[in-house]
């Protein structure tokens, strides 16, 4: 029971983070003005949607839930993605994408801390495994584009 407990709320904040990361991509997509990297945002937030969703299947399987939609109070924190808001006024990708980034790292963090105890969630190791290499990936990618853009910008 205790490890249910554990489980659930590492499961939650993950969901929380994937959130915030949804919320962020849905943000900066609105907000830049590139087609390309709006529809590279797209897809992230909802690739982050669909990995909450997967987490919340795990969550309901060791008696917890997850009703959040938005991110989560370590989302007050974590927030980097709303310094996003911060870069989103400034209509700068260049911003867009350094504020990505930090979220990202935040997310990957997250994960490591989960995955720092796999005997713990032996049940879903592999899911969070996936996701954590799919949003290294993300990350990845995210600092090419900002990186490209830098160079351009000289």
């Amino acid at each position: 029971m205790e490890n249910d407990k554990e489980i659930t709320s590492e499961l939650k904040g993950l969901i929380n983070i994937l959130n915030d990361g949804k919320e962020g991509y849905a943000s900066a997509s609105d907000t830049t003005e590139s087609t390309e990297l709006k529809g590279l945002f797209l897809n992230y937030a909802a690739q982050r949607s669909a990995f909450a969703e997967e987490l919340k299947a795990h969550l309901a399987a060791h008696g917890g839930e997850s009703e959040n939609e938005s991110g989560g109070v370590l989302g007050a924190l974590h927030r980097t993605w709303i310094d996003i808001k911060q870069a989103l006024s400034s209509k700068e990708d260049s911003a867009i994408l350094g504020a990505i980034e930090t979220g990202e790292q935040a997310a990957i963090d997250k994960f490591d801390a989960v995955l720092d105890h796999p005997e713990t969630h032996a049940d879903h190791i592999e899911l969070l495994q996936r996701q954590r290499t799919a949003i290294r990936e993300a990350l990845s990618e995210i600092q090419t584009y900002h990186h490209r853009l830098e160079n351009i910008n000289e």
